[in-house]
């Protein structure tokens, strides 16, 4: 039977659920903000903790606020509409802190500020619509069935022109992504001003006048090219041969771009260098950007042997971030964390981690 509770939330954790406690056991509820007093459905109750559902912010936030979408609450796609943006930027940053000290074992993680995103909403230049059985959505929170929607506040207004035409043709099941037509598709991410942003802070963060450049999971080489000026040497590695052509199509003398795992990064490098690698090493520097499943231990130990001077984590999941941070800790010098707001009113937070290899440990 569903009993309701009272409860003092105490945080947002990772993901977007706040969490109060019960007698002890941690209870996570949806949709409220730090220091509220709820009352909450419990839906799910497991040993070691247990889910619910809010019922009423008995003791509202001053930072709550009127979501700007119909769908807000059904919809899977934002967690966090009803918080003020200012204090959306305090609790993402305050999370990436929280799992770098837990998850990766770093005391005072050298955080910066987080970098905000300029639109709040409108800002998405491609969504990914599902249709079935005549619902033409995206999927309800925590289900696999689908919300009907007409409308996306976070995507571009072009986008949203896209999916009125969509419903327009009574199209057949199945996943239809859309997407602006302005400009060139040289960047995995949805939001373009964060993703400059990002293209920005790695300019700041990568010294000048560098022998050569490792882009790991380069993509269209969207990092590379805006760092060409400052190496003598650029190698882009990855699996995506699309992306790989489109890097190689406005490629300088510098560049070359490599189909393959970066587990392989040496012999990448070699191939660039060839006979001089081990006797006249280049200085290195390393750019990682790899998906939410973060780096594999061969990854990792590739890395390591590698031993770049300068190294660059960029990551979609400050979890996994903080697991691989830990395994590094031996070999490198953490210098800084920027967290960047790459999807405002939604639980997702984009990270660069910038480290430079220990003296001490240097081979």
């Amino acid at each position: 039977m569903m009993r309701l509770v009272d409860l003092k939330i105490e945080d947002i954790a990772f993901g977007g659920n706040g969490v109060g406690r019960e007698n002890g056991k941690a209870v996570f509820v949806p949709y409220v903000i730090d220091s509220e007093v709820v009352c909450a459905k419990i839906v799910r109750e497991k040993k070691q903790f247990a889910e619910a559902e809010l019922v009423d912010a008995k003791e509202p936030s001053p930072h709550r606020v009127a979501p700007a979408c119909q769908y807000f609450g059904r919809c899977g796609g934002c967690a966090y509409q009803h918080i003020d943006y200012d204090h959306q930027l305090t609790i993402k940053s305050r999370q990436v802190h929280d799992l770098l000290c837990r998850i990766g074992k770093i005391d005072h993680p050298p955080m910066r500020p987080i970098i905000p995103a300029p639109e709040k909403y409108c800002y998405r230049n491609r969504i990914t619509i599902h249709v079935e059985d005549g619902v033409i959505g995206f999927f309800w929170r925590d289900s696999h069935r689908l919300i009907d929607i007409e409308q996306c506040p976070i995507a571009m207004d072009e986008v949203n022109r896209a999916l009125l035409d969509l419903r327009a043709q009574d199209p057949r099941d199945g996943h239809y992504t859309l997407r602006t037509k302005t400009g060139l598709r040289t960047f995995s991410q949805t939001n373009d001003a964060v993703a400059n942003a990002l293209r920005d802070l790695m300019v700041d963060l990568v010294p000048s006048n560098q022998d050569l450049l490792i882009d790991a999971y380069c993509g269209t080489g969207f990092f590379a090219k805006a760092l060409l000026d400052k190496f003598e040497r650029v190698i882009g590695i990855d699996w995506d041969k699309f992306a790989l052509a489109e890097a190689r199509q406005n490629a300088t003398f510098k560049e070359t771009y490599v189909a393959g795992d970066v587990e392989n990064v040496k012999a990448a490098v070699s191939a660039a260098y060839p006979g001089e690698l081990g006797v006249a090493a280049p200085a290195i520097t390393m750019i990682v950007d790899p998906p939410a499943t973060g780096l594999g231990a061969g990854v990792r130990q590739a890395i390591v042997d590698l031993a770049p001077e300068n190294f660059i984590y960029v990551s979609c999941n400050p979890s996994t971030l903080a697991r691989d941070l830990k395994e590094f800790r031996e070999r490198f010098t953490l210098n800084s964390v920027t967290p960047l707001d790459m999807f405002p009113q939604t639980a997702e937070i984009e990270v660069a981690a910038s480290l430079t290899i220990s003296p001490h440990r240097q081979t």
